[in-house]
């Protein structure tokens, strides 16, 4: 690590602030283009410290920036991780607070839910699978707290990958003969088709971010608790929205999940 941990805390009070805000920063590399990995994380790591010391309590995690078509509107080669927590959450068909929010844009994904504990290193995409309870569609709303939308990898780990808002609804679907990465889905933005994809643009297969995401916590001494949540990943580039769109994910065989930025 490059920085030290009052810096490490200072920045996580700056990007919690922008947050709770609702107000943008340029990166923090910016001022700090010593970060390395470690920093972004302890970064992140704080930041979810100040989140839980409110009461939140952590529900999952995601992965960001797995997608090939994610990947290049980003500019990056390389997936990132960050976590997901309860007070992140919007019910099925409810509504997003868009004045809570910087700039949002939304991303169709498919979310996993774990029936047991999932562990790296060594982790695989069988072994994802076998952990997997079932799957459903997934809407991460993202809300980059840096200026313009514009960051590097480091910075963006550090803002927990962009993380604000998400939403997972249809039929659960386990996963026993399915094949994930041949699920077509449609992203709608006021009843119009805005993007469209499949699960396999998510590194091949979607079970790959999950069992990077395993193999990533199991390098840090951590694991993925039975029951969570994980967004593997936008399917497409992300759009845009704005107050008063309302936001409709449909999933084959998984039926659709929804909200509406209100």
């Amino acid at each position: 690590m490059n920085l030290a941990r009052e810096r490490i805390e200072e920045l996580a009070q700056l990007l919690d602030d922008c947050a709770v805000e609702a107000r943008d920063t340029p990166k923090v590399t910016d001022t700090y283009p010593e970060m390395d990995w470690d920093d972004a994380y302890a970064v992140q790591d704080a930041l979810r410290a100040r989140q839980l010391a409110r009461g939140a309590h952590l529900v999952g995690y995601k992965a960001g920036l797995t997608s090939f078509a994610k990947m290049r509107q980003m500019g990056v080669e390389s997936p990132v991780f960050g976590y997901l927590l309860d007070v992140h959450a919007v019910a099925d068909g409810g509504t997003c607070g868009f004045d809570e929010l910087i700039h949002p844009k939304v991303e169709p994904e498919i979310a996993f839910v774990l029936g047991r504990e999932l562990k790296g290193p060594g982790c695989h995409i069988g072994a994802v699978l076998a952990a997997t309870d079932f799957v459903m569609p997934g809407i991460e709303v993202i809300d980059s707290r840096y200026r313009d939308f514009k960051f590097d990898l480091k910075s963006v780990v550090a803002d927990n990958t962009s993380a604000t808002r998400f939403v997972v609804g249809g039929q659960p679907l386990g996963v026993e003969g399915v094949d994930l990465r041949t699920l077509g889905v449609v992203l709608e933005k006021n009843g119009e088709p805005v993007a469209f994809g499949a699960g396999a643009a998510v590194l091949g297969h979607p079970a790959s971010a999950i069992a990077m995401l395993a193999n990533h916590l199991g390098a840090r001494g951590e694991s993925i608790p039975a029951g969570s949540v994980i967004l593997s990943g936008g399917i497409t580039v992300a759009v845009a929205v704005d107050k008063g769109d309302a936001v409709t994910l449909r999933v084959q065989n998984m039926g659709s999940t929804s909200l509406i930025f209100a």
